[in-house]
């Protein structure tokens, strides 16, 4: 079955805060879509959206809680695309992987213990420390251009020292489409068992995955890593099903999971909506060929960017888009201040991408540009950027 990956249904006024951005910019038409916050501009498989009507249909929308079916699927969803055979108590769910991380936060550390976190990184991952009252670690990764590495010796540094407790590792890494390997894995939980640093790794990205490339779960490196981590994923990204806020936690060890179901415990409602469970049993059951068709679009709308970027702005660097629909690129060249930058997308350009310094100081001058659209879409954001750069233009 061919996907309708052509056409999509404008959210004015839908509550949708990524349009709403757009509404009061008079260059916006027809044409425009904003490329900002990582959900998609494309339509919801129809295997789940039919499946969700049948569900309506004959069930009664009330209080739920999770079933066997709906975590069978996730454990099968785990076994046949990550090669970890989880166990079910290990499954706890939460409203979204940023919840989790959260929660994480105020079960395993306390106040003014320090948490490291790859820079520059999704920015809810710096809120959770600073809202929490806890240190920020940073370990700004080594941008190579084309990549971005690890600073092995700055991380075993800051992960020797007495109060840090925790990395939340971004893998895939959000923003710069970076997968792990194995064997950088292997040493991140090396330093970590080391220095007792507990790990949260956020695997929300890990089924985007561009051809050739393989993402590994850290759940899967050894037994001494998977009892000293937590695995958060979901089907939110992957079938751009955010708004049904249902995320799968993984904890194998009992006493950090019981820690975690305490925590949780403290908020006034942490339970899932019926209606959640059912969409990711449906796209994890149904939803494979789907997927599929996207990771095609999505590798198609990188390269057109990246043949557009040699002809026109070979000085713009890209970095290599290894797993997630979002694109990181270095706009440092054009020695424009990151404000800049922001006000010649948004008032010239009328291009809404997430400005590289949201996700911090590393950032600025950057820029994360949502690919998971329809590729005309693409097309017309790239005619734009060239009328409001041209200037920079080799051509």
């Amino acid at each position: 079955m061919k996907y309708d990956f052509e056409n999509i249904s404008p959210r004015f006024g839908t509550g949708s805060q990524k349009w709403q951005e757009m509404k009061n910019n008079p260059l916006v038409t027809d044409k425009v879509i904003p490329f900002s916050v990582a959900d998609m501009e494309l339509k919801t498989a129809p295997e789940i959206v039919e499946g969700l009507k049948n569900f309506i249909d004959n069930n009664i929308l009330g209080y739920a809680g999770s079933n066997k079916k709906y975590r069978q699927s996730v454990r099968n969803w785990m076994k046949k695309h990550h090669d970890w055979e989880v166990k079910a108590d290990w499954l706890i769910e939460t409203h979204s992987v940023v919840n989790a991380f959260f929660t994480a936060i105020k079960a395993f550390t306390k106040k003014s213990d320090g948490v490291i976190l790859f820079t520059p990184v999704y920015y809810p991952m710096y809120k959770a420390i600073e809202i929490n009252e806890r240190k920020l670690v940073e370990v700004p990764l080594i941008n190579n251009n084309s990549a971005y590495d690890i600073d092995w010796d700055l991380l075993e540094n800051k992960a020797s020292e007495p109060n840090t407790k925790m990395l939340i590792l971004c893998s895939p890494h959000n923003p710069c489409g970076r997968i792990w390997t194995k064997e950088e894995l292997t040493h991140i939980s090396e330093i970590c068992l080391k220095n007792d640093v507990f790990v949260v790794s956020d695997e929300i990205h890990s089924d985007l995955i561009m051809p050739s490339f393989k993402h590994t779960s850290y759940g899967t490196l050894s037994d001494e890593a998977r009892q000293n981590c937590m695995v958060c994923t979901a089907p939110s990204k992957t079938f751009n099903l955010a708004g049904m806020q249902l995320s799968n936690i993984f904890i194998p060890n009992e006493k950090y999971r019981k820690l975690f179901q305490a925590e949780q415990a403290t908020d006034a409602d942490f339970s899932c909506s019926i209606l959640s469970y059912e969409a990711c049993r449906l796209a994890y059951d149904y939803g494979e060929d789907w997927l599929k068709q996207l990771i095609t679009l999505i590798n198609t709308n990188k390269q057109i960017v990246i043949d557009f970027m040699h002809e026109y702005f070979p000085q713009v660097k890209i970095t290599e888009l290894q797993a997630t629909y979002l694109l990181w690129l270095d706009f440092r060249a054009f020695n424009l201040s990151f404000k800049e930058l922001e006000k010649i997308n948004r008032e010239k350009a009328c291009l809404y991408f997430d400005e590289g310094y949201i996700f911090g100081k590393a950032g600025e001058g950057f820029e994360r540009w949502n690919l998971a659209c329809p590729t005309k879409y693409i097309k017309s954001a790239l005619t734009r950027l060239y009328n409001a750069y041209k200037t920079f233009a080799v051509k």
